[in-house]
């Protein structure tokens, strides 16, 4: 099935699966969003493990389903854990997915990303705009892990990482774009108050990382959980809140309440565009 061709059944069917699979997602990620990855992994229906010390990491792998690498903080004795999580997730054939927080503003985060794509396999990589033309090695703008500035050919930038790399491709930003090797999709989803609460791009990552722990398609679960991120915090958007604390709060409640039922009664023809 062509990513363009899903139904809200399919989607339905995903969000379902993940809540009767219960899998266990290892996250090695940093301390400024670690409690919102581990609760929105809880509340899509995952059972989130921050096991991220060397030995540890590695042991932990051997029973998780999906481990996601979050590069927001590189202290060494974690950049040893992440390969060592990530190998043994490779060797076991379990999806790893890779955010690349940060990647383009300091050299540090960029030997990191390298060390880290030269020597592990994913099954997504996940970055907003920024970061993945940083990935592509064309010219891009962040600041701190921030992205700014225009990128108009995002999607040529994500097709030719996600080619270099074997792995599907979230581009996160106004749309989203999901590429592989076989062509791209843009998803039409989302709030502009997720743009407001620090730490969304993590809690994305934990979804594609939750989503790719109960499917077998690494593409189907990049494309469904990021288009299931974006609903439920359109959903939150609809929800009694004030502002960006009272969003945050909204939207974890939104992802928890987005059911199966829920989810099979949408429309979503018009939110999924394939980019030739």
């Amino acid at each position: 099935m062509s990513v363009t061709d899903i139904a809200a059944a399919d989607l339905a069917d995903s969000v379902r699966a993940v809540r009767e699979t219960e899998p266990l997602v290892q996250h090695l990620t940093n301390t400024v969003t670690i409690n919102d990855v581990a609760n929105l992994t809880l509340h899509w229906g995952g059972l989130p493990v921050m096991a991220d010390s060397f030995g540890d990491a590695g042991e932990m792998a051997e029973a998780a389903r999906a481990v996601v690498l979050n590069i927001g903080q590189v202290p060494d004795g974690r950049v040893e854990a992440m390969h060592e999580a990530g190998r043994t997730a490779n060797e076991r054939g379990i999806p790893v997915v890779l955010d690349p927080v940060g990647v383009g503003s300091t050299p540090s985060r960029d030997a990191v990303a390298e060390s880290l794509l030269s020597e592990l396999e994913f099954a997504a990589i996940k970055g907003n705009y920024g970061e993945i033309s940083a990935l592509a090695g064309v010219e891009a703008d962040v600041k701190g892990v921030e992205s700014i500035g225009d990128y108009a050919e995002i999607e040529e930038t994500a097709r030719s990482v996600a080619e270099s790399t074997g792995a599907t491709v979230v581009a996160s930003g106004v749309d989203d774009i999901v590429a592989d090797a076989d062509g791209a999709v843009r998803l039409t989803a989302g709030h502009e108050m997720l743009g407001e609460v620090v730490g969304t791009g993590c809690m994305l990552a934990a979804t594609i990382g939750t989503f790719g722990g109960a499917l077998e398609d690494p593409r189907e679960a990049a494309v469904h959980g990021t288009l299931a991120f974006g609903i439920a915090g359109e959903r939150a958007a609809e929800m009694e809140q004030s502002g960006p604390g009272s969003y945050q709060t909204a939207f974890r409640d939104a992802v928890y309440g987005l059911t199966r039922d829920i989810v099979a009664d949408l429309a979503l023809a018009d939110r999924i565009e394939r980019l030739d």
